[in-house]
Order: C-alpha cells, then structure tokens, then sequence
C-alpha cells in the first residue's frame, strides 16, 4: 500500500457510507414511485453557505436534479401528511426544525429520523436573528439545536449530530455566518421556493411552484410542513417531478470523524 494508509482507509470509508447511503435511497417497494436518485454528501469544511437565494453558490445538481427541505415543523397534523406523501414515493427530505415544536413533538422527530430523512436546525422559535444581538442569537440558535438533539438522541448538546442550519426568513448578519462557520455547521438558503408562507389553494401553489421549477430546471427547494395547503399539494408535486422525469437527491452530513481523524 502507498501513501498515508490512514488516510486511505478514511477515504475507503468514506466511499463505502457513500455507498451504503445510495443503495438504501433507491430501495422502494413501488417500482413506479419517484424514489431518491442518489445522495449527496454536504460537508461544511467545503460547502459552508449554499441556495442562490441568498448565496453566490450552491449544491452540486446535475440539470433536473431537486432537494426538497421543509422549515418550521414539527407540526403533528400536516408533517404527518408529508411524511407519508414523501414515503408513498420513496422520496427524502430535509426537516429544518423549529427546536420549540421539536421539544413539544419528540416522537415525530425521532419518526422523521426513522424514515430516513436528515433532521437540521432553525433556531429555537423562529425568531429574527437579523435584528438579534450577536449573544442573543447564539443563544436562540443552540437552544433550537439542543432541544432537536433532545428528541433525536435525549442529549442536550448543542453540536448538532447534522451540522445544517437554516436562517428564519433568511435573514442573517455576517457575525452570525462566520460564527457557525467557524463551528462547521452549513447554512442551507433555497434555489427556489413556493411561497407557501403566502395564504394559496394547493392547485395555486402547485402551479407557481411548477412554473418557478421549469424555469429553474433544478435546485434547493423550500416548503413548509406546518402549512395545511402544502401538506395538500405535495403529492401532486411529487407525481409532477416523476412525470417529467426531475430526480430526487438526498443531502447528508460527511460521517462522523475517527479518532484518527481528529488527531492528524
């Protein structure tokens, strides 16, 4: 064997949870389904601020190539609904949770988990950090990441398990960047959305979203699982990305470090 052997084994076990993670995202018992196409790997060290939306880059994405992320759950009555729309199609998602709402529904976080979505953060109650002191934000973002690692995994950490944040409104301020930065979480914007924040019919929301996606043709796409319209016209969203042939593509967290990691 040549070069660091050390090296080479992490980058063998890399590959091989890379692996690992692809062949259960195509795994459905519904040939039919949209299924996940494959997934990606988001390491903050690389990608540490991605969506159009509010960056100058972005994921990776091949031309028809979709991530769907959810802020603002858990909200029992319509996150259950998307729950089980994403799983009639083997599609995975992104839950960026409110940390309040998870410490309230504790069992629907550790549902999502089960069903193999990524769970990321959003701060403690969706509070306007941009208009926050530094201190008081730090404080509203670890108090949101703790109260999700307390559901998941009944520990109060604040390094969260998936280093994935996303701002309430998107509002930031470049102290608060740099400080997750420097603490290696990413921060997750949007390529395109459905403003389903705005008060809409499913059918509504269907066809902004749909004509916003043909534009697009790919991207980062926001939705919010607390709203009963989106709940409503997600499986018909689900059927229109597998009829005109979009991939799903799954977003997770690098593995965790080995000790040999952390020690070179």
């Amino acid at each position: 064997m040549t070069g660091n052997p050390i090296k080479t084994l992490c980058a063998a076990a890399v590959a091989l949870f890379a692996t690992n993670m692809a062949a259960q995202a195509t795994e459905c018992a519904r040939k039919d389904a949209l299924g996940t196409s494959r997934v990606l790997v988001v390491d903050p060290t690389t990608s540490p601020r991605v969506g159009l939306k509010s960056f100058p880059q972005t994921l990776p994405l091949g031309d028809h190539e979709v991530v769907l992320t959810f802020d603002d759950g858990p909200w029992p009555a319509t996150t259950s609904k998307v729950l089980k729309a994403l799983a009639d199609e083997c599609v995975r998602a992104t839950f960026f949770l409110i940390g309040k709402s998870a410490s309230e529904h504790p069992e629907l976080v550790r549902t999502m988990a089960a069903q193999g979505h990524t769970i990321a953060h959003h701060t403690w109650t969706h509070r306007n950090l941009k208009y926050s002191k530094p201190e008081n934000a730090a404080v509203e973002i670890d108090k949101g990441i703790a109260a999700v690692e307390t559901a998941l995994h009944s520990a109060a950490t604040t390094n969260p398990t998936t280093p994935f944040f996303r701002f309430p409104y998107f509002d930031t301020t470049p102290r608060t960047l740099d400080d997750l930065e420097k603490r290696g979480i990413a921060v997750f914007g949007a390529d395109l959305w459905a403003s389903d924040w705005n008060k809409m019919t499913p059918q509504q929301e269907l066809k902004l979203l749909t004509e916003r996606l043909t534009i697009a043709r790919k991207g980062i796409i926001l939705l919010h699982d607390p709203k009963a319209q989106t709940a409503a016209m997600l499986p018909a969203f689900l059927r229109y990305l597998r009829d005109n042939h979009y991939r799903v593509v799954h977003v997770v967290p690098p593995p965790p470090k080995t000790v040999a990691d952390k020690a070179r």
